[in-house]
């Protein structure tokens, strides 16, 4: 009997989904996939960080390459505000999934969007690189 089930929930004692055990979820989920499961259910991942959203999009991009659709449903509100963060609910929900709140438009091209690098605001390099000078024009030789 828990042949049968087992496999369906394999996503389902998931708790956190973060940098600590990505890879680990990663490869659960191929491994689900392989034993046939595209229904990923994620009500118990209640602590995530931004790396959730790269492992959801491997998941997806390994189902898409298995040629079957991949379904993630139950996300809680944390994992939710992650995926409309990155713009990526397109991605994620290919199909007409909608999320509670609804996901929104999605960025331009959320794929370029997704991991660009954060600008740190001008004032932080300018200042330092002043400071610098400063040392630098009492002219130690």
């Amino acid at each position: 009997m828990n042949a049968v089930t087992e496999p369906i929930d394999n996503l389902q004692s998931l708790t956190s989904l973060t940098v600590l055990n990505a890879s680990a979820a990663l490869e659960r989920g191929y491994a689900a996939l392989k034993a046939g499961q595209t229904v990923f259910d994620l009500r118990h991942v209640l602590t995530v960080d931004s790396v959730a959203v790269s492992v959801m999009l491997s998941w997806q991009r390994a189902a898409q390459e298995a040629g079957v659709k991949l379904e993630l449903k139950n996300l809680p509100p944390a994992l939710q505000s992650l995926t409309r963060l990155y713009g990526v609910c397109s991605l994620l929900f290919p199909t007409d999934v909608k999320l509670d709140q609804g996901c929104g438009a999605p960025a331009a091209n959320p794929a370029h969007e997704e991991f660009s690098p954060v600008k740190a605001p001008e004032s932080v390099f300018s200042r330092k690189t002043q400071v610098e000078g400063d040392t630098a024009s009492h002219h130690h030789h």
